[in-house]
C-alpha cells in the first residue's frame, strides 16, 4: 500500500472510532429516557394509554 492509501485509512479509522466514541460519551452523558417507564412521583399506579 501506498502513503497515500495508508494515511487515507488511517483518517477514515479515526472519524469512525472517533464518532462510536463520541457518541457512547453522549450517551452516557444525557440517556434517553423512556416517560412511560418513569415512576409515578405522586405513588398512583402506571398511567395507561386509555383502553
Amino acid at each position: 500500500m501506498t502513503t497515500s492509501a495508508v494515511l487515507m485509512m488511517v483518517v477514515a479509522m479515526l472519524v469512525v472510532w472517533g464518532g462510536l466514541v463520541a457518541s457512547i460519551l453522549f450517551l452516557r452523558a444525557r440517556p434517553e429516557v423512556d416517560d412511560a417507564r418513569l415512576p409515578d412521583p405522586d405513588g398512583d399506579a402506571p398511567a395507561t394509554d386509555g383502553r
